[in-house]
């Protein structure tokens, strides 16, 4: 961070033109994909998170004499789809008590419910110090734009820690994530487990690999057709949910282009057919499961893909965790236990705010106990289980 002789401005950008991609990610960093200028840039590009689509980017950037010093990935929105930390409660009350809730500012990566840096600061630099700036830049820019509210979602927990020190309201969350404990095959992981579990994930790798063909792609081995494939199952998931297709068809075009590196593809073939993939995204330590999709049912495919695919390529690939994304106590069998995220947020109108931490504050006592009881349905056998 500059020290107090050296001057900073802070800035609100509209697109992430206005940046070079060296600079941004000299404070993004290159653990975490989804805050990478390239990634934020092609939901930009493909018109994902626009204005239009009611992400309008507001991104706050702190120059110095050195060039970027932090940004913060930032959208001013006008509803709350495509955000996975659920505050349709919180708008409905506002709004028949006569309140206005959107438009909002959102800090987060659009449509990706994944834990990561959100407070990005420059490497080298004072990350506190930065952060607080930071924080004020978007505490301002909401009050200058009369906004409703603020939200930072998905942060890391010591960034959700210091938001709380500045009087942002502090919210828990779950997800269901794998560890890799230093196994060698997947043999080895199975080995951690109980008994009856090792033998239903036996049982369903079996049958869903006799049903069809799965390949495992990255980098160059993806192609233009298999992203293609990939899309066609992501809609046809959208559809038999009644979901909205928050993502389009030139987006997964441009994440093949563009971080080919990045992408872990899990795509299902039946008689020389694609029927079916998950897309996952790979760090260096880290793989996320993101999307999955099929056009026909295929017993225990959707295990094998979104699960057991994920578990074995961060063995073989010595990743230390796997986070399959939001919701499914379901994975709790196959190995993936209950993890904490964490938001902030901050609530321009005194008494709405009072009533709003008086929610997070029991939700979080009832998230903890969900999450102490989920934890006592973990397949490994007891000796393996973490303290």
């Amino acid at each position: 961070m500059p020290d107090g002789g050296e001057e900073t401005t802070v800035k609100v950008i509209s697109s992430l033109d206005e940046v070079s991609a060296a600079h941004w990610d000299a404070c993004a960093g290159i653990e975490n994909p989804f805050i990478s200028h390239t990634f934020l840039k092609a939901l930009e590009d493909s018109q994902a998170a626009t204005g239009e689509t009611g992400w309008l980017p507001q991104h706050i950037v702190i120059e110095d004499e050195k060039g970027l010093a932090g940004c913060a990935p930032c959208y001013l929105k006008n509803h709350s789809h495509g955000e996975y930390v659920f505050d349709w409660g919180w708008a409905d009350a506002y709004e028949r008590a006569g309140g206005q809730y959107y438009p909002k500012l959102q800090v987060s990566v659009p449509f990706s419910p994944v834990t990561g840096p959100r407070l990005l600061v420059r490497d080298g630099d004072d990350k506190p110090h930065t952060r607080q700036l930071l924080a004020a830049g978007l505490l301002e820019l909401a009050k200058q734009q009369k906004v409703s509210s603020l939200h930072i979602t998905f942060p890391q927990e010591d960034e959700w820690t210091e938001l709380g020190e500045m009087g942002l309201l502090q919210r828990h969350g779950q997800q269901f994530h794998w560890q890799n404990d230093g196994y060698e095959t997947f043999d080895d992981f199975l080995d951690t487990l109980n008994s009856r579990k090792r033998k239903m994930i036996r049982k369903e790798r079996a049958a869903a690999n006799a049903a069809v063909d799965i390949q495992v792609l990255t980098g160059d081995d993806i192609r233009p057709e298999h992203m293609e494939a990939f899309y066609g199952f992501y809609l046809n998931t959208v559809d038999r949910k009644w979901a909205h297709a928050y993502l389009n068809y030139e987006f997964f075009q441009l994440l093949r282009e563009r971080m080919a590196d990045n992408v872990v593809l899990v795509i299902a073939s039946h008689d020389g057919d694609y029927v079916a993939g998950a897309l996952n995204m790979r760090g260096p330590d880290m793989l996320w499961g993101r999307n999955w999709g099929c056009v026909d049912n295929f017993k225990m495919l959707y295990f094998e893909a979104c699960f057991y695919r994920g578990i074995e390529f961060a063995i073989e690939n010595g990743l230390s965790k796997v986070e399959a994304g939001a919701q499914g106590p379901h994975k709790i069998s196959r190995g993936y236990l209950p993890s904490a995220t964490y938001s902030a947020h901050w609530i321009r109108d005194e008494g709405f705010r009072d009533a709003v931490a008086d929610f997070v504050k029991r939700e979080r006592r009832g998230i903890e106990h969900e999450m102490e009881s989920l934890s006592e349905l973990s397949p490994f056998k007891r000796s393996n289980v973490s303290p």
